[in-house]
């Protein structure tokens, strides 16, 4: 088939908090090349943006108003038959996306940031719909984002008339999502059944050697609240190791909660990751909030060969459950059976995760289903129509 030019537009959130957005965007920039697509990558720099005077006012302001950088210039220089979405918070406005007719515009969406001033439907330790379910003032009032009423308030006011109000959403020819619970909250909000994909995300394959000095329990994410790590440690058996791979805010808490059967990693480069994933008993995954959809963690997993033992009420835990990738539990279940369990079963899955990987979550599917995608656009959109 004829190669495409495909723009993807990213606001690349600082380098200082590591965002599996950005990653993601960055391997399906090379993937969409290296299968041959003429790929130009339009870009705003949290890291380079943020040393210009008064960046947080002005930020503020593009988010409050839509209006303000605006990637149509570099778009119409390049001319895409795709222009793909990813995110433009906080460093594009939204308002440009109204008037781009000049190809198929699609969006992903990598979070609830839409619905939510938090982008994770999460507060207080347990899952919040109050501003999807119709209270749009809420986040405002409980300080969602970044604990500051001030740093809300643009998000509470662009997100006041809910999601099918969103420019970028209601101009999107197709609306991706990466998990089926993903679908469920968006169709939910409003926006139309019709336009949203399920399209979940792929990581590259790196073969490695396993770690030596592995073989424990591994947890890999932010050290945050909605995480849940602090909650696993405080019931982790002391007779288990547990390799904890991360660094955020909860930190400390968690170095003085946790037994001597648990080591701290800090933040590890992926490739030391994917050895550590190699070698270790299974993955946990306590995540409280809903997760938008298989993190990129859990497919580092997969393509490890590695089974997750998931907490309920995140897209992961129902991703293990429908691809029987490992194990479910419950907070009020107790651990250590849990562990136990999985444990027994672990060793016989990894080559069914390895196999869910490469069929699921493996580069040429993605670029199959992609592809597939924007093609499908492209023939719905009304100038590629007049010229046939």
């Amino acid at each position: 088939m004829t190669p495409l030019r495909i723009a993807l537009v990213h606001s690349f959130y600082a380098s200082g908090q590591p965002s599996g957005e950005n990653a993601v965007v960055a391997e399906q920039a090379a993937a969409l090349a290296a299968a041959g697509h003429e790929v130009a990558l339009v870009g705003a720099h949290t890291d380079e943006l943020s040393r210009q005077r008064l960046y947080a006012l002005r930020s503020a302001v593009v988010v409050l108003s839509g209006r303000g950088r605006s990637p149509v210039e570099r778009l119409r220089a390049f001319r895409p038959d795709v222009v793909h979405v990813h995110n433009l918070f906080p460093n594009f406005g939204r308002g440009w996306a109204r008037s781009w007719h000049d190809s198929p515009l699609i969006a992903t969406l990598h979070n609830f940031r839409p619905l939510c001033a938090g982008g994770s439907l999460y507060r207080d330790g347990a899952d919040c719909t109050r501003c999807l379910d119709g209270d749009r003032w809420a986040g405002l009032r409980h300080a969602c984002y970044r604990d500051s009423r001030a740093a809300t308030l643009p998000l509470a006011w662009a997100n006041r008339r809910g999601a099918a109000a969103d420019p970028l959403l209601a101009r999107a020819d197709r609306v991706v999502v990466i998990s089926e619970l993903n679908r469920r909250v968006y169709a939910r909000s409003g926006v139309p059944a019709e336009r949203l994909a399920v399209l979940p995300n792929f990581v590259a394959d790196a073969p490695c050697e396993p770690a030596p000095d592995a073989g424990a329990w591994l947890f890999a994410g932010r050290l945050s609240p909605a995480k849940g790590i602090l909650e696993l440690l405080r019931s982790w058996p002391k007779s288990e190791p547990l390799d904890v791979a991360g660094s955020g805010e909860l930190e400390a808490a968690c170095r003085a909660a946790a037994p001597g059967s648990v080591r701290f990693l800090g933040s590890l480069e992926r490739p030391e990751l994917r050895r550590r994933m190699a070698a270790a008993k299974g993955l946990l995954f306590p995540s409280r909030w809903l997760e938008a959809g298989p993190t990129v963690v859990y497919l580092e997993a997969l393509a490890a060969g590695l089974p997750v033992l998931a907490f309920e009420g995140n897209a992961v835990a129902e991703a293990v459950r429908d691809e029987g990738t490992g194990h479910v539990t419950a907070w009020d279940q107790p651990l250590g059976r849990a562990l136990a369990e999985a444990g027994r079963a672990f060793p016989a899955q990894r080559a069914h995760c390895r196999s869910v990987y490469e069929h699921r979550y493996g580069e040429q599917r993605w670029l199959r289903e992609a592809t597939a995608l924007y093609r499908s656009a492209l023939r719905d959109h009304p100038r590629h129509q007049e010229t046939r």
